[in-house]
């Protein structure tokens, strides 16, 4: 099931907490770069939407109700058709014939490809430029015309998926009362609600895959402040540095001292 990115190079435009432009980012080819693959999107949307079933219908067959013990007339010698039972199926108040019964609808559906159903949505919503990046949030408190005004900035509109992450307090009080808006954690990411919405809205911690600064685009603060800060890399050794000390000529003789054996030769 391995996929070749058809797209390697995908940009999308940053915005910084404000709404306003932050230069551009390269998203990763092999979430967003992939050829959609729609009989395996169908597969993995149709497993999802049956394992949300609760399966707990329940019909009564004739031998569940209640009545019916009785023979209603006899066998022969009334004219009428032959009955055993008023709780016969097409008897008013009898059992249900192959009615639904408790069930679970869950499929299986192998991991490798739930990951590529996903990426999959990813990559169509990237290629009609639905994707939409914000460098991080700057939310002061919970404050829904703040969420409105930042939609409204980045020029997202219609139904928008909004990817969270965990610790996102204010992001998450303050769009969950727009009808439009749907907020998902970063890990809960699905192809279904993907494709249900318009827009996907990320910020650089929940964006799948990373991302990189395109060339030419302005850095952001942020970036700048830690390129600043970074420690400069030290230089590698050179090679008298590390070459390994001569060793002694073997024609040079070495000054051994008598020993006390050849003195007493002597």
């Amino acid at each position: 099931m391995a996929t070749v990115p058809t797209n390697t190079n995908i940009r999308v435009d940053l915005h910084r907490g404000d709404g306003t432009a932050g230069g551009t980012r390269n998203l990763d080819p092999n979430v967003f770069g992939l050829e959609p693959n729609v009989a395996l999107m169908h597969q993995v949307v149709t497993a999802q939407l049956a394992a949300a079933r609760s399966g707990t219908q329940n019909t009564k067959t004739r031998a569940e109700v209640r009545g019916g013990g009785a023979k209603p007339w006899r066998q022969k010698g009334t004219g009428r058709a032959r009955q055993g039972s008023t709780r016969a199926p097409h008897w008013a108040g009898g059992g249900v014939a192959l009615g639904p019964k408790p069930r679970s609808y869950k499929q299986r559906t192998p991991k490798k490809m739930v990951s590529l159903a996903l990426r999959s949505a990813l990559s169509d919503r990237a290629a009609q430029g639905r994707i939409a990046l914000v460098e991080a949030w700057s939310f002061d408190g919970p404050r829904t015309k703040d969420a409105v005004k930042l939609l409204s900035s980045i020029g997202v509109a219609g139904k928008v998926l909004v990817v969270i992450d965990r610790d996102d307090d204010n992001a998450t009080l303050s769009f969950r009362n727009l009808p439009e808006v749907k907020l998902i954690l970063a890990s809960e990411l699905n192809a279904y609600d993907v494709l249900c919405s318009d827009w996907v809205l990320f910020t650089e911690t929940t964006l799948p895959g990373g991302s990189t600064a395109a060339a030419g685009s302005a850095a952001t603060p942020a970036a700048a402040a830690a390129t600043a800060t970074a420690p400069a890399a030290e230089a590698p050794p050179t090679a008298e540095a590390t070459a390994a000390p001569a060793e002694t000529p073997a024609d040079e003789p070495e000054a051994a001292s008598a020993g006390p054996d050849e003195e007493n030769d002597q």
